[in-house]
């Protein structure tokens, strides 16, 4: 899920100028998918039809996995009261089949079970099975076991390494869900093919191909895509039904579907917040104008799903991370209008009286259901630890050279490298990849980290008077869920070399690895207690006497990095750096009588304590908390550096290209923003991407911010990161808030990670109303080897 709309400050469409998109007209076309009409659910010239009669679709997105599966009942009742008469399902492939040819879909995963449940409560489905989901999920909901095929660009394509496995899921998908089906006499209206594919690629036939594996698996109902508003027409076939995704701008959003074909006007995905990175603010969406675009939509007939409706929690290790690399928290709240415990109130009233006005004749809506308990938990100590190195598995893989740990069939987890380093001069050990930290280690004294955040791989090594130990231990947090980085394969990537102060760099072979894989629900391994305070990362035990049951929110503030277990089942992931502070723990899994917590720390706890709040936080951050990185005290380069190119952009939010007069190269690009439209001091960018000779987007996974004048981190994401994600929601924003304000030229440096020749770069500026601040004017762009030399040394950020 993504868009490149934006969740904040959002536009207000016509709903005059909304409804005359539905009239016909010349460049309309026919969808092919309109002919397929079932007995009870079809796609009709203008409206969707249930038995005849036109059906306007108030759908909000509820993902089963990620609510306690005793509270789904709980959570579609809401739904239902927030005046919503459709749920939309993901699926997500490596949830049901981990482990290849092995299918789950008992318990947690019984989604037959959620559509019916569904269907119980009066509310219809829309079914979103991927093979690609994105959702900020592991992987986009991908199997890690399809990156044991080598390659860096066969997933989500015609390959047969990744047809073949993603029919056989989708036609599991019908054996389970097909029956569920309208036209079989369950609620399931209509299922998504693939998932924002535009984002993706252009090929057609491969939607083509999706399309086919769904009918294949005996679905009959019809059949959709959605994309986002710029997306729409550029994979749009008329065989699926297009549905647009954006999160304001109903108006344009429901023009590009127009665009395309003459059916039912539909959002996809209408955003009600946004989700959290690690080390990043909290995101909100803004109810008031959320409600107008909704009423919007629903005066020009038109349908919508909000996403999120209720976002619940990323429990276990299922978490997924944005683009280049940054994780997503285990809260998964999204300032939606049910929060994450299922809570409702100001934004929920908002969205249901907004939508009150149009309800069918006779239809009302039943109240709120009442919040489940929730109880205090007094603060209880862990008094016995297990050292991780001390506690890794007996099964030993020697190799010449690390490979990726998917080749070692290891899913995810903790992985520790060992070889032997000669007597020697001072230097630097080096690798060609780590994803994801890792802390290095010489004779089991630390050493340094390398984090694959900020594409640190290099770690200072002493001088050596005789061999010694160099040990790794590497953590893999989540892969990618968004872009081509999905092909994101963990574990440290060989060549390791050692580069000395003095002398020929050395190859360094011959190792030996350990893993502790937490496999598919994060299994606990086998732990050697020991009373008292272990040293490093290690597992921490505790537990606390309950005499009753009811939710609660687990502070993790004082802890560091790891994982939270709960009478054996995988919690989630916690991070003190914010800005999720507590860990949302459902009652249903808390015994009466003893229960017991297994925490993972990694980089130690300033306090070796957990208590149980009443209330959740969400919006903490602990920069100070972080692993050491590079301080940026960065100079810029650019005295007698002649721009490849100048102008000023166009006012508005559109998306604009500047093509150079001749082909630049360099490693690194910078763009200097020289004044903005609303005459203030600020420059924003929603994205940047540079162009090749025919105009396409450049690869971007090894790219990284080498410089920003500023970034606004306090009363907003403004990080630079947010420039070079792919997600135009998000954006890179000077500095504001603080005691001083930059003023212009405001200049962002990217480096590309090798030279490279640029013909030309995208521009898209802040999204959102026309008085949102940041839109830039006048710029100037310039590309070469070295536009910025950096003084770094180990600080905490």
């Amino acid at each position: 899920m993504t868009t490149p709309l934006s969740r904040r400050g959002l536009l207000h469409g016509s709903a005059a100028a909304i409804a005359s998109l539905c009239l016909p007209f010349g460049k309309q076309v026919q969808a092919a998918a309109h002919d397929v009409a079932s007995p009870r659910f079809s796609v009709g010239a203008t409206d969707f039809l249930l038995d005849g009669k036109p059906l306007q679709i108030r759908c909000g997105e509820m993902h089963f996995a990620r609510v306690p599966r005793e509270y789904w009942a709980h959570r579609l009742k809401a739904l239902k009261a927030m005046g919503l008469n459709t749920v939309c399902a993901y699926l997500f492939w490596n949830y049901h089949e981990w482990r290849e040819g092995r299918y789950d879909w008992g318990g947690q995963r019984d989604a037959a079970e959620f559509c019916r449940l569904a269907q119980e409560l009066g509310l219809w489905v829309i079914l979103r099975p991927g093979p690609y989901a994105c959702a900020e999920w592991e992987m986009g909901g991908l199997p890690w076991w399809l990156l044991k095929h080598p390659g860096d660009a066969f997933l989500r394509t015609r390959d047969e390494a990744f047809m073949q496995p993603a029919r056989r899921w989708l036609a599991e998908v019908g054996r389970v869900l097909a029956p569920m089906q309208v036209t079989h006499g369950g609620p399931i209206l209509t299922v998504q093919v693939e998932n924002e594919y535009g984002f993706f690629g252009q090929d057609l036939d491969y939607l083509r191909a999706m399309r086919q594996a769904l009918l294949d698996a005996r679905f009959d109902v019809p059949l959709f895509q959605c994309n986002p508003t710029n997306a729409v027409a550029k994979t749009h076939i008329p065989e699926l039904l297009s549905v647009a995704n954006f999160g304001s701008d109903p108006e344009r959003g429901y023009r590009a579907l127009a665009s395309v074909q003459q059916g039912p006007l539909m959002c996809g995905e209408f955003y009600s917040g946004w989700f959290d990175t690690w080390g990043a603010p909290h995101r909100r969406g803004d109810a008031g104008n959320a409600v107008k675009d909704i009423q919007a939509m629903l005066k020009a007939r038109g349908s919508f799903s909000l996403y999120m409706a209720h976002g619940g929690t990323s429990f276990g290790l299922w978490g997924g991370s944005d683009r280049p690399f940054r994780p997503d928290t285990s809260s998964y709240d999204y300032d939606a209008p049910i929060g994450e415990a299922g809570w409702v109130g100001e934004k929920f009233d908002a969205y249901r009286e907004g939508i009150k006005p149009f309800l069918g004749p006779g239809e009302t809506l039943p109240s709120a259901p009442p919040r489940n308990p929730v109880i205090a938990i007094a603060p209880f100590t862990f008094k016995h630890s297990a050292e991780v190195m001390a506690n890794l598995p007996g099964r030993v893989i020697k190799d010449r050279s690390p490979r990726p740990i998917e080749q070692y069939d290891i899913s995810r987890g903790l992985v520790a490298y060992q070889v032997t380093l000669p007597a020697g001069p001072a230097g630097v050990i080096e690798a060609a990849k780590v994803r994801d930290l890792a802390w290095v280690y010489l004779d089991g004294e630390p050493v340094g980290t390398m984090d694959t955040r900020h594409r640190r791989y290099r770690v200072e090594i002493p001088a050596r008077d005789k061999p010694a130990t160099l040990e790794v231990l590497l953590y893999t947090i989540a892969r990618v869920n968004f872009g081509v980085e999905v092909h994101d394969r963990k574990g440290m990537h060989g060549p390791i070399r050692f580069r000395p102060r003095e002398g020929e760099v050395q190859v360094l072979e011959d190792w030996t690895i350990r893993a502790i894989d937490f496999d598919a629900d994060g299994s606990l391994p086998a732990l050697d207690w020991k009373p008292g305070r272990a040293r490093g990362p290690a597992f921490w035990r505790g537990g606390f006497d309950a005499s009753e049951t009811g939710d609660t929110f687990l502070d993790m503030s004082t802890w560091g990095q790891g994982i939270v277990w709960i009478n054996g089942r995988c919690l989630g992931r916690y991070w003190s750096i914010g800005p999720t502070q507590t860990m949302y723990l459902p009652g249903p899994w808390i015994k009466r009588g003893r229960n017991e917590v297994v925490v993972l720390d990694l980089t130690g706890p300033q306090s070796a304590r957990v208590e149980g709040l009443t209330t959740p936080i969400l919006d903490r951050l602990q920069p100070d908390r972080d692993l050491p990185r590079a301080s940026h005290a960065s100079r810029l380069m650019l005295d007698g550096v002649a721009p490849v190119a100048e102008g000023a952009f166009a006012p508005g939010a559109m998306i604009q290209d500047v093509r150079f007069a001749k082909p630049a190269s360099g490693r690194q690009f910078c763009l200097e923003a020289l004044s903005a439209f609303d005459g203030k001091d600020s420059a924003a960018i929603a994205e940047l991407s540079l162009l090749d000779a025919a105009g396409r987007p450049l690869d971007q996974s090894a790219w990284t911010i080498a410089y920003a004048s500023s970034e606004e981190m306090n009363r907003e994401d403004g990080s630079a990161l947010n420039a070079i994600n792919g997600q135009a929601t998000d954006f890179w924003h000077t500095a504001y808030s603080g005691e001083q304000h930059p003023r212009f030229p405001h200049r962002l440096v990217i480096d590309l990670g090798a030279s490279t020749e640029i013909h030309g770069m995208r521009y898209t500026p802040r999204q959102g109303p026309p008085q949102v601040t940041g839109r830039i004017r006048d710029y100037r762009i310039y590309v070469g080897e070295r536009l910025v030399v950096e003084d770094r040394q180990a600080v905490r950020s």
